[in-house]
C-alpha cells in the first residue's frame, strides 16, 4: 500500500497510533533494563545485559518500521503483542482495519 493510499487524517492516526505504541514498549523496556540493572552482580552478569540490549535493539530496529507499505503488518504485530488496541486505528479506512484486524489473528 503506498503513500498515495492513505489520508491526511489516516496518516495523523496511523503516526500517533505507532508514536503511542512505540512510547509504550521502550517505557517497558526502560523499566526491565532498570529491574535487571539493580541485579547486576558479576561481569557476566553484565555481558547477559549487553546481550539481552543488542537482541532487542534488532528486534525493536525491525519491528518499527513507518514505511506506507507495511504498515498494517506492522500494526497487526503491534496489536498481537499488546502495544496497541484496534480501536486507536479508529478513523482509517474500513478495508484497512479489516486488514489489520485479520492479520492480528494469525
Amino acid at each position: 500500500m503506498s503513500e498515495a493510499e492513505w489520508t491526511d487524517i489516516e496518516k495523523k492516526i496511523a503516526r500517533t497510533a505507532f508514536n503511542q505504541a512505540y512510547d509504550r514498549e521502550v517505557e517497558a523496556l526502560l523499566k526491565q533494563v532498570r529491574e535487571q540493572a539493580s541485579t547486576l552482580v558479576e561481569l557476566s552478569d553484565l555481558w547477559r545485559l549487553h546481550d539481552f540490549l543488542s537482541a532487542r535493539r534488532y528486534e525493536f530496529e525491525g519491528k518499527y518500521d513507518y514505511q506506507y507499505s507495511v504498515l498494517l503488518f506492522v500494526f497487526a504485530g503491534l496489536i498481537k503483542e499488546g502495544w496497541i488496541d484496534l480501536n486507536e486505528l479508529d478513523g482509517l479506512d474500513k478495508d484497512k482495519l479489516s486488514k489489520v484486524a485479520a492479520l492480528a489473528r494469525m
